[in-house]
């Protein structure tokens, strides 16, 4: 019996816990929405919390009603009932507040869709490009840097890494820098998502999407494609590390060179294979 209770308190704790979590990733038991980590995000969670209050309030408001007329319409408190057909006041109330609710709610939605459909001046550009099944990332403005970001199998999995979540190649960038992401594709539909960021588009191939960010602490911030793209549409996660601007420029300077020699190492396989053939 002492066991039963205990395992129920840590179940309970847990589901607490859960209640309360808010990571830049998933957490096991987690509802609500994950931490905000830019100025979107944020706005975000605060209009999804305005509508919770909004749509608890209606709720227990429709309750009391529907309980009320139970209550006082029942047969034994009202054997006669009332023939009334319409009732020109109550039928304009019943129409004129949610009118009024919506008009309300109108305001911080449309302030909140031009947020985040409005760029403001950039301080940089990343370039997103999405493949079958991983997403290929860009840096015009620091001496071009290019590379691919895959799934980390389970088997190469180390310490600390996230199943399904982690890559090989994070996408890096300064936090406190306003960042123009352009999103395309090279084959079929994806869609970037990465919740903290309050960042989701799509990658159409032949167009160039954009949307922006302004990542305001350091961290690590996971996300997925969440358009169904084919057959390993599950294996494309998204890894974006924020880091402080010195460290992220120490960063570009490792990265070109690192790459660079990939790409070049990738170029010399491609000419050997073809003089082969």
């Amino acid at each position: 019996m002492h066991r039963i209770i205990l395992l129920s308190l840590i179940s309970l704790c847990a589901f607490l816990a859960g209640f309360s979590a808010f990571a830049a990733a998933p957490e096991p038991w987690q509802l609500g929405m994950q931490a905000a980590a830019t100025p979107v995000k944020a706005e975000i969670n605060e209009f999804n919390n305005l509508l919770m209050v909004v749509m608890t309030g209606i709720t227990l408001l429709v309750l009391a009603l529907i309980l009320f007329i139970c209550l006082r319409f029942r047969e034994k408190a009202n054997p006669t009932p009332s023939k009334t057909t319409h009732n020109t006041k109550l039928e304009v109330i019943w129409t004129a507040i949610p009118v009024i609710i919506l008009v309300i709610l109108a305001v911080p939605s449309f302030r909140l869709i031009y947020l985040e459909d409005v760029i403001p001046e950039a301080e940089m550009t990343v370039k997103v490009v999405g493949y079958q099944w991983y997403w290929g990332y860009e840096y015009p403005d620091h001496g071009d840097i290019k590379f691919d970001s895959y799934l980390i199998n389970d088997e190469d999995l180390q310490q600390g890494q996230k199943r399904l979540l982690d890559v090989d190649n994070r996408l890096v960038v300064p936090v406190d820098t306003t960042i123009r992401v352009q999103v395309t594709s090279s084959d079929v539909i994806h869609s970037w998502f990465v919740p903290s960021m309050g960042v989701q588009i799509y990658a159409i191939p032949g167009r160039l999407n954009e949307t922006w960010m302004r990542i305001e602490k350091p961290g690590v911030y996971y996300g997925q494609c969440n358009q169904i793209c084919g057959v390993r549409h599950g294996f494309m996660p998204i890894v974006i590390e924020a880091l402080p601007k010195q460290e992220f420029e120490a960063w570009t300077k490792q990265a070109k060179e690192k790459f660079a020699t990939i790409y070049r190492n990738q170029n010399m396989a491609s000419l050997q294979l073809a003089s082969i053939e």
